[in-house]
């Protein structure tokens, strides 16, 4: 992987260490200047020509600066000559508005994705897409990763859980919950929900049997923390022995960790796709796993032109 450069951006700069080790590659050297009027320059600091560029950043909040930053990084690289340039996007902003869901809304995902092909992304990796149909918006390999198997293979090695049922937050998680499900071999429930406006839910009902069992909730993110909150405390109500909470994005923002903390639950389980150094602080229940494995076997496959399916498939095999 001589030609193979890792480069690491504000938001994902410990993810993109991680990376590299498990890849055996030195990090790449670039420096990020974010001047007093709010404008953006990105300069790789060692030569990317002819190489195969990775960029690693989430664009989570800041949302805008962490977007801008990745594509002025793109551009840098492109106009430097770089062969191929790749933009690992772990946790992809603005895939919420991936439709219009009231007249005149725009559909910022696909804006979103035609920026990135526009500065010069030859290939786009996200992980655990809000909507897996995003994919579609890109004209150049868009790869999306399951974090189900990396948060499936944390459960299945933790003891002492007792009779399990994985629990979606609502109907559109369901496919969600029984991947995970499959993966831990027990049965799932589902909370209906209603939610009146943005970042406001409120439970109303469970289907499914939870009474003295261990409940897990899966959802792709959570943001206010309001859902999980209703969710756990029903789940509670219905007799539930323990409940876990688990998600690929923890974005928890606001209130989030004081309302998640006042439910009384006993794991909250989620990635790295967004940086959860100071998070961790505030909140000992929480447990992160890292995505570094799977996008290290990611990167391996491109480079080495075999298939993903199979690389990523024996990520927990080792």
């Amino acid at each position: 992987m001589e030609n193979t450069i890792v480069f690491a951006l504000s938001s994902s700069k410990e993810l993109a260490s991680e990376i590299c080790q498990e890849l055996g590659l030195p990090l790449g050297k670039i420096e990020l200047n974010h001047f007093a009027d709010k404008e953006i320059l990105v300069t790789p600091k060692e030569s990317v020509r002819g190489k195969h560029v990775y960029l690693v950043q989430s664009t989570n909040d800041p949302v805008n600066d962490n977007l801008m930053e990745l594509l002025i990084a793109i551009d840098a690289c492109k106009r430097a000559s770089a062969q191929t340039i790749n933009a690992i996007i772990p946790y992809y902003g603005y895939a919420r508005q991936d439709r219009k869901a009231a007249p005149r809304q725009p559909i910022t995902a696909k804006l979103v994705s035609s920026l990135l092909e526009r500065a010069g992304a030859d290939r786009v990796v996200t992980i655990d897409l809000h909507a897996r149909q995003i994919q579609g918006f890109f004209d150049v390999p868009a790869d999306d990763i399951a974090a189900n198997a990396l948060i499936g293979d944390y459960f299945n090695n933790k003891e002492d859980l007792g009779e399990v049922v994985v629990v979606s937050p609502d109907h559109g998680g369901a496919v969600r919950a029984r991947k995970l499900a499959e993966v831990l071999h027990a049965p799932i429930a589902i909370i209906d929900k209603r939610r009146p406006k943005p970042n406001v839910a409120v439970a109303m009902n469970l289907i499914g049997d939870v009474k003295d069992k261990t409940a897990i909730i899966i959802d792709d993110m959570v943001d206010t923390g309001g859902t999980i909150a209703s969710g756990v405390q029903m789940l509670k109500d219905h007799g539930a022995k323990k409940v876990y909470v688990t998600c690929s994005h923890a974005i928890l923002s606001g209130p989030a960790i004081e309302r998640l903390r006042a439910t009384g639950l006993e794991e909250f389980v989620c990635t790295n796709t967004i940086d959860q150094t100071e998070n961790k602080k505030a909140f000992p229940e929480m447990q992160v796993l890292s995505v570094a494995p799977l996008l290290s076997r990611l990167i391996s496959a491109v480079e080495s032109n075999s298939s993903l399916s199979v690389a990523l498939a024996h990520t927990f095999d080792d």
